[in-house]
């Protein structure tokens, strides 16, 4: 029982064990992505601008919260 659930991390773990990994310790020392260090180290990887943040976006939405009415 216990086993099933782990059976989709081993999955990937066998797949991309580098690609886990990374992802694993990163989120074990909770970096953000978007940060400098990260960001610039990811883009030298890649040789380009592979990740974009959408921290700054507003999908959309222009302002702030809008008052409705219910009747």
């Amino acid at each position: 029982m216990f086993l099933d659930e782990l059976t989709p991390v081993w999955k990937e773990l066998s797949q991309q064990p580098i690609a886990f990994l990374g992802g694993f310790v990163s989120g074990l020392l909770r970096l953000n992505l978007s940060e400098d260090p990260v960001r610039s180290w990811l883009d030298q990887q890649s040789g380009g601008t592979g990740y974009t943040s959408t921290t700054g976006s507003n999908n959309g939405n222009s302002g702030g919260p809008k008052s409705i009415s219910i009747d």
